[in-house]
């Protein structure tokens, strides 16, 4: 039902409740007692009351229908708004679509002109493909004809031709590579070395296993060995050594491989010897006041070392371990002189590079420390040496160089490299380790057989002590570019499959012979 009806029916009903109230009203006052003028009085109100009624419903009716007819306008108004959004899409739609099918059009245009264009250009390439084949074939035919050789014997020979230019220019650009990089780094290394050896000079003290006790009589023999022996199973006891005590006149011999305990031995038999009192109890006494003194000695070493090499704050235990160093030996040098020299040296190498020349001669000094501790750390002594540096508040990068100056470790900063080649020149300078004669002859032997393995080598000479070999080769068989290859190959398989002290130069001689008659 709608809304303007039903206003209308509520005009209607309150017409009918104002006319109903009236009559009643009405009747009511006609058979009241009272004066008429009472009745007609409230007839009155009453249909005043019916009017106010009907005027007010009247009026709730037009606004109803005002605001009715407003929404039924809004409502019309946004439907037409939504049609025309909507009349404009599918107007913008359709252009669109027209476009794509204008632009689709022109594509498939483009494609077809394409295609076209595409099918001449692969009919002009198969004719001149066409071509290309039938001039190369006239050419091979004529070439065969020519050269007497089929074109497989052509290209076999080509392949070979270029591959022979191929390897000479390898290997003369090599050969240049090489001598231009061996120029630079030998003049530079040998500066760097030069000047780091030139600022340090030490002395060098042989390795001894025994140490000779002179005595001013024979006399002093007995009285050393006491009553059946007991004297000397007291010395051997006490200090670890084997006491030699034979027909040398006046001389007696301490042997011990522990360099420590064959000075304390040397120092306790000396004063028994002064004091003449010689007996168990006063072996024992002076024994170990000899122990102390030994220790002393060691302890001022390290310090003098320290104090040499301008160190600072180094744990009293180092210190120790460090001038124990001073009673061995490795390799015919004495050690506590060969890692002073190598931290001089490692300093000297630092300050070239433009390194910490402090911390390189730290490590330097304290690179062998794992040689000082005998059979009490197992392991290679440069791990042993790195962990007790650690162990005594050294610098990681200290302990890393001392752990990796053999190779143990792998190299991982400049001072690592440092410290290794000090200790290289400390040990491989000439004279500064003795090798075994049999060792020696059996090295020379060994390279010069090594040499031998390679094809065009006549003679071969191992000189300078084997630091250089000298091959001499055929010179039918072997080019001036072969001969650079030859030795690079020589000098490889020397590393690999040889051991040796520094480095062998390898040096390839090839003759070259003119040779023609007067007649």
């Amino acid at each position: 039902m709608s809304p303007i009806l039903l206003v209308l029916l509520g005009l209607v009903a309150g017409a009918l409740a104002g006319a109903g109230l009236s009559r009643v009203l009405f009747r009511k006052t006609s058979h009241a007692p009272g004066p008429e003028g009472d009745a007609g009085r409230l007839v009155e109100a009453a249909q005043a009351e019916a009017e106010v009624i009907k005027k007010q419903a009247q009026l709730a009716a037009r606004e109803l229908t005002q605001k009715l007819r407003t929404e039924a306008e809004e409502d019309a108004r946004r439907r037409r708004s939504e049609l025309t959004q909507k009349e404009q899409a599918l107007g913008s739609r359709e252009e669109q679509a027209e476009k794509k099918a204008k632009d689709a059009a022109r594509r498939d245009e483009d494609a077809v002109r394409r295609e076209k264009g595409l099918a001449t250009r692969e009919q002009t390439t198969e004719a001149m493909a066409k071509k290309a084949d039938e001039a190369s074939a006239k050419a091979r035919a004529k070439l065969e004809e020519v050269a007497a050789m089929t074109a497989e014997q052509a290209r076999q020979a080509l392949t070979a031709e270029v591959t022979g230019e191929a390897r000479a220019a390898a290997a003369s650009e090599l050969k240049r590579i090489e001598s231009t990089t061996r120029e630079e780094s030998t003049e530079r290394a040998q500066r760097i070395i030069a000047a780091a050896i030139q600022r340090h000079a030490s002395e060098y003290v042989g390795e001894r296993t025994v140490s000779v006790i002179p005595l001013p009589s024979d006399d002093l023999k007995g009285r050393l060995i006491g009553r059946e022996g007991r004297n000397v199973r007291a010395l051997e006891a006490a200090t670890g050594i084997d006491l030699i005590i034979d027909d040398t006149p006046e001389t007696i011999t301490i042997s011990c491989f522990n360099p420590l305990r064959r000075e304390i031995a040397r120092l306790a038999i000396g004063r028994l010897l002064a004091d003449g009192r010689i007996h168990p109890t006063r072996i024992e006494e002076v024994v170990k006041k000899a122990e102390q003194e030994v220790g002393e000695l060691c302890r001022e070493a390290g310090e003098q070392a320290v104090f040499d090499l301008g160190l600072h704050r180094v744990h009293p235990e180092l210190v120790a371990i460090l001038g124990g160093m001073k009673f061995r030996s490795s390799n015919a040098q004495n050690l506590l002189a060969h890692s002073v020299e190598v931290g001089f040296l490692a300093g000297a190498l630092a300050g070239e590079l433009g390194q910490n020349v402090k911390q390189a001669r730290r490590a330097g000094l304290f690179h062998d420390l794992g040689k000082a501790v005998d059979h009490r750390e197992e392991g290679p002594h440069a791990l042993v040496g790195a962990e007790l540096a650690r162990r005594h508040g050294e610098a990681p990068a200290v302990c890393q160089a001392i752990a990796a100056h053999h190779e143990d470790t792998p190299a991982a900063t400049v001072l690592d490299h440092v410290v290794d080649a000090a200790n290289r020149i400390s040990g491989q300078r000439p004279g500064a380790r003795r090798e075994a004669l049999e060792a020696y002859a059996k090295r020379l032997t060994d390279l010069e057989e090594l040499a031998k393995t390679f094809a065009g080598v006549e003679r071969v000479y191992a000189i300078q002590m084997g630091r250089e070999l000298r091959v001499i080769v055929d010179n039918a068989q072997v080019t001036d570019d072969q001969a650079a290859m030859l030795s690079r190959d020589l000098a490889k398989k020397i590393e690999k499959e040889m051991t040796y002290p520094g480095q062998v130069r390898v040096c390839v001689l090839r003759e070259t012979r003119a040779t023609d008659y007067a007649r």
